[in-house]
């Protein structure tokens, strides 16, 4: 029989598990510029809003901002403000459409080691605050391997690692993995290939950067998916109006939501658990040093 005993046990119970909830943090990146990084970034965050999810994505391609220009929104805080104006979390966490909240890097993180050890606990508090506020964070890093995104990459739950079908590109992403590799062997790289013109162009792709990073590293990387070349992308990008909202329908739209599927349902049938927001900050700072 149901009674106010057990009740409260589940009303207890409930409040326990959102208290131990871990935000999964998502760094996305790429080996090399212009394989639509951000673009992705920005429409899987809010494939992600679409399944249910609450996301929040932090902009740390740094000096390009490539999130607010893809959405037309101009921040009116940066992430080095928790500190140097004081503000909390909720001050520089910025609107974006369908619920998106997004915070702006700026220059933000190449200031971080320069901050003292108060300043960078009192940093850590600010942004554990996220921690249970989201489910998952998505961070946009610079194109490339220099020393700020290799620290987002090593130190994050989930890597999503954007290429094209292009050999130059495949090349320029195998060499992000081997590098992250040699530091961080348990990094958990999840592979899109945008901008395919085929399934089997999408497949050949990942088979060839899978196939190498098997024989020379010993490494699996899984296969998020594809995304097709589609004109609907650059079409919204003049808008400043993500795709996945403008053209709903569009072959990158239904992309989308196909790899936030798969993404989503490989997450349920893990048995990682997510280390949260200031573990990541944590970690993200010891590969910076």
């Amino acid at each position: 029989m149901y009674d106010q005993a057990q009740g409260l046990r589940e009303i207890i119970k409930k409040q326990t598990d959102q208290t131990l909830k871990q935000t999964r943090i998502i760094t996305v990146t790429s080996g090399k510029g212009g394989v639509g990084k951000s673009n992705f970034s920005l429409n899987f965050a809010l494939g992600l809003i679409a399944a249910g999810k609450k996301v929040v994505v932090l902009d740390v391609d740094l000096g390009l901002a490539n999130i607010e220009v893809l959405m037309g929104v101009s921040p009116k805080n940066y992430l080095l403000d928790l500190i140097e104006q004081d503000k909390t979390v909720w001050d520089v966490l910025e609107k974006g459409p369908n619920g998106l909240e997004f915070i702006s890097g700026g220059t933000g993180f190449s200031h971080l080691l320069e901050l003292n050890e108060v300043q960078l606990n009192r940093f850590f508090e600010k942004m554990a605050a996220l921690n249970g506020y989201a489910d998952f964070v998505i961070i946009d890093t610079g194109a490339g391997l220099t020393k700020q995104s290799l620290s987002f990459i090593m130190a994050a739950d989930d890597v999503i690692l954007v290429t094209t079908p292009e050999p130059t590109s495949i090349t320029d992403a195998y060499a992000v993995v081997k590098l992250v590799q040699a530091s961080e062997p348990n990094v958990r790289f999840k592979m899109v290939v945008n901008r395919v013109g085929s399934p089997r162009e999408g497949k050949m792709a990942f088979d060839k950067l899978a196939l190498v990073s098997k024989k020379f590293l010993n490494l699996e990387i899984a296969s998020l998916g594809y995304m097709h070349d589609d004109s609907h992308v650059s079409r919204a990008v003049k808008q400043q109006t993500p795709f996945f909202l403008a053209y709903p329908s569009a072959i990158a739209s239904l992309g989308i939501k196909d790899l936030v599927h798969s993404y989503l349902e490989g997450n349920s049938q893990s048995i990682y658990v997510p280390r949260g927001v200031k573990g990541f900050l944590k970690r993200m700072i010891s590969h910076m040093r």
